[in-house]
């Protein structure tokens, strides 16, 4: 007879407790407090390009980006900043490296924000002077620590990048910055080990309250920067760390979003636009999929509203299989078939599955949206 423990598993809901930091504002969106948890990226363009960047980040846009950051690393980028503000709708922060007057001509080109590295932007003196630009231009500064380039003395104390020499670093900026009168901060510490940067973030929280940027740097390409943002921003997310991200893959930006907007959906942070479930096929299934379901995304990645959709390879038994789906498709043989909440509603050539779906998600949405008025 089995055991009464083993027979049956509940399954019981995990509240995120996230913890309460001060609130800043980048541009017109809040980070911290009670602000929900933004997706930010960066573009890949040559910031003096300023048509491209500005494409490029109205793509980020319609994908939900809420905060973009561009590399500035001479003063021709800076100056382009002006000009790419006037193209967007989303705050941008300029991303800083080595010269700090390059930060002082963003701030004063219109950036919403400054990311500084404290291991390459120089001395106290120069520092201040960042300090400085930011408080006259009303705009918050982001100390980003980078397991890469962390202050060398930093390094030798601790025999190398560790947990523990990353929040130095950022506790000694913190300080600096205190006695520079200033507030208007967020916090990174960055490396591309999982662990380490788990670690260093579980101890600067526990030090501070200032908003924290949380993300996996130089994560990898499409596959392992995935598992590994995933894995490293999840787990901080899960344990109420986190006031805004970053995924950081080697491929178009616009994928960083996405990523970075499933990670939320998965952990019942934010819900924006579809999630979309399918199964992984069989010798069942009689339709092509694969494409089926990479044409329904990129075909609805732009969507607000939450949908739960269902696209499945198999007629018989894919309904039943997506019961909690809002909507969903199957097909096999020839017919393709509509459902809803498990139930069949319609059948159509199995040609037009893709159509049919897209349709019954603007219907759904059109009756959302008369809910919500």
């Amino acid at each position: 007879m089995m055991e009464p423990s083993t027979a049956y598993v509940f399954y019981m809901p995990y509240e995120i407790k996230r913890k309460q930091t001060r609130q800043i504002r980048v541009g017109n969106v809040h980070i911290g407090g009670t602000a929900p948890i933004s997706v930010q990226s960066m573009t890949n363009t040559h910031t003096q390009d300023i048509p491209a960047t500005i494409a490029q980040i109205q793509r980020l846009q319609q994908a939900g980006c809420e905060i973009v950051r561009v590399a500035v690393p001479d003063r021709e980028a800076a100056s382009a900043i002006r000009a790419i503000k006037k193209g967007i709708s989303i705050p941008l922060i300029a991303d800083i490296h080595f010269d700090y007057t390059l930060a002082i001509a963003a701030a004063e080109a219109g950036a919403d924000g400054l990311r500084i590295n404290p291991g390459n932007i120089g001395s106290k003196h120069k520092i201040r002077a960042v300090v400085d630009a930011a408080s006259a231009n009303g705009i918050p500064i982001r100390i980003g620590v980078n397991a890469g380039s962390l202050e060398k003395d930093i390094l030798k104390a601790h025999g190398g990048i560790t947990p523990e020499a990353l929040v130095e670093s950022a506790m000694r900026q913190l300080d600096l910055m205190a006695s520079f009168g200033f507030s208007n901060l967020k916090l990174a510490l960055k490396s591309s080990n999982v662990f380490q940067t788990v670690s260093a973030y579980r101890m600067l929280s526990s030090k501070t309250d200032f908003p924290l940027h949380v993300g996996i740097t130089e994560a990898g390409g499409l596959y392992g920067g995935i598992v590994k943002s995933a894995l490293g921003i999840g787990m901080l997310l899960a344990e109420g760390i986190g006031d805004t991200l970053r995924v950081s893959l080697t491929r178009d930006p616009v994928e960083e979003v996405r990523v970075g907007f499933e990670i939320l959906k998965a952990l019942g942070i934010r819900q924006r636009g579809p999630e979309i479930i399918s199964c992984p096929t069989c010798g069942r299934c009689e339709i092509d999929l694969f494409s089926l379901a990479e044409a329904a995304e990129r075909e609805l990645m732009t969507r607000n509203t939450p949908i739960k959709i269902a696209i499945m390879g198999c007629a018989v038994n894919g309904p039943g299989e997506a019961r909690a789906a809002d909507i969903g498709i199957a097909g096999g043989k020839g017919v393709g078939i509509l459902f809803k909440h498990g139930r069949v509603v319609k059948k159509f050539p199995q040609e037009q599955l893709l159509s049919e779906l897209l349709r019954a998600v603007d219907a759904y949405e059109k009756s959302d949206n008369r809910k919500n008025q």
